[in-house]
């Protein structure tokens, strides 16, 4: 028979983690439990990869999350819950328990996990229905129903060097690029932080996409790779992982390192308020449709949007796109979520409908992922997962949905 300690390090390198395994909880201990309450909110989760925000100076005090509720539900309110395939969400399961071993909270349910036949989709129904329960997410205005959107994993073509085909270029995180935590300085900011850069004594706002783009070139010597397309080029900045096909044939992988600061405007929205494109039919095709009939307004359009993601060189090896959690996300079983409302790392029950259709997609996922568009309480951002099939679904998902957190029984929400 397996250890425990062997049977976490073979999942851990089946799902591309291969940090040491969660410690078990202290004999006759127990994770602390709370009173529930008519309108909880869940704990605070682990610190996500910072959003897009912009310079201010001096900093205003953060406003108030927008109210919301964790309404405790039933099984059997899931849609397809009984049916759902949970053996294909089990390993991204895993990868969440490897990186929140450190938490009490966690520790129990991750190392009972260990003893679960992975065979028998029942046994692993079973050990949710016995170590979770079932949270409805509901928004400011107590609707379950909100905005399910989809992201993937793209290939470009790209070179080391600079051709006159591969002209547009990915930058690694500047060097002159300051982060300042704001709670260092104003304790009613924590969690919050500025990015800038250093003018002589004053730190200013980072350079903008126009900026990075213009003839000025501010990043030189910074390039990771060049690529062929500016517009593909800038989709990659939107979905903050992909793949690069070089002319070698080796194909390398690249990530999200950090951004300029800046916020985040929809090119997309763009074009729907100049009357470009019909509200009904905005897409990421439509908009790469709109970009190749007019090569020469795209460079304005894309300054459109300030913000500015700069990239890094993922290791051999990993199994997928690395995630805000730490770990590689699993096609159609990972979400982005926004972590002050749904605990990164934590089992989500999706239910929804595949893009532009009314086909149930309910299934089982893992809040492994954050995104500077990803707002609100019922907001989830769908992995595809790699190529031009799971772009061509991810480009067309806005569909409306609902999501169940699950936390284990012992993590009771606190009241607000």
């Amino acid at each position: 028979m397996l250890t425990r300690q062997l049977l976490w390090l073979l999942v851990a390198l089946a799902t591309g983690c291969v940090t040491a395994p969660p410690e078990p909880p202290a004999n006759g201990a127990s994770v602390p439990s709370a009173q529930a309450a008519e309108s909880p909110s869940p704990q605070s989760p682990p610190e996500p990869p910072p959003v897009q925000e912009p310079l201010v100076a001096p900093p205003a005090a953060p406003a108030p999350l927008t109210e919301y509720r964790l309404v405790l539900s039933r099984w059997d309110a899931l849609p397809g819950w009984q049916t759902d395939n949970l053996r294909e969400a089990w390993p991204a399961f895993i990868a969440s328990c490897m990186a929140l071993r450190s938490s009490p909270e966690w520790q129990g349910v991750c190392w009972a996990a260990t003893e679960v036949a992975l065979h028998d989709s029942n046994a692993l129904r079973g050990f949710f229905e016995t170590r979770f329960q079932p949270w409805s997410v509901h928004s400011a205005d107590d609707s379950a129903q909100g905005l399910v959107t989809g992201y993937y994993e793209p290939l470009l073509r790209g070179s080391r060097t600079r051709t006159d085909r591969y002209r547009f270029a990915l930058y690694a995180a500047p060097d002159d690029l300051v982060t300042v935590e704001l709670s260092a300085l104003f304790p009613e900011l924590e969690g919050k932080r500025v990015r800038g850069r250093l003018d002589g004594r004053r730190l200013v706002p980072y350079y903008t996409r126009e900026e990075i783009d213009g003839a000025k070139v501010p990043l030189r010597g910074r390039e990771l790779y060049w690529v062929d397309d500016a517009v593909e080029l800038f989709f990659l900045h939107i979905q903050g992982s992909g793949r690069i096909r070089l002319d070698s044939g080796e194909t390398v992988r690249v990530g999200y390192a950090d951004h300029n600061g800046h916020p985040y405007r929809s090119i997309g929205k763009i074009l729907v308020e100049r009357g470009e494109i019909a509200p009904e039919k905005a897409s990421m095709q439509s908009i790469q449709a709109w970009a190749r009939k007019n090569p020469g307004l795209l460079p304005a359009l894309l300054a459109g949007n300030p913000a500015y993601v700069f990239f890094r060189q993922l290791p051999e090896g990993v199994s997928g796109p690395i995630g805000s959690l730490g770990v590689a996300l699993t096609a159609e079983r990972s979400i982005a979520v926004d972590p002050r409302y749904v605990p990164l790392g934590a089992p989500v029950y999706l239910a929804t409908t595949r893009p532009s259709s009314q086909e149930p997609l309910n299934r089982l996922v893992l809040a492994q992922d954050t995104g500077s568009a990803i707002k609100g309480a019922v907001r989830a951002d769908f992995f595809w997962g790699f190529g031009t099939e799971a772009g061509q679904l991810a480009g067309k998902m806005r569909q409306s949905g609902r999501m169940w957190v699950l936390l284990p029984r012992d993590f009771i929400p606190a009241a607000k």
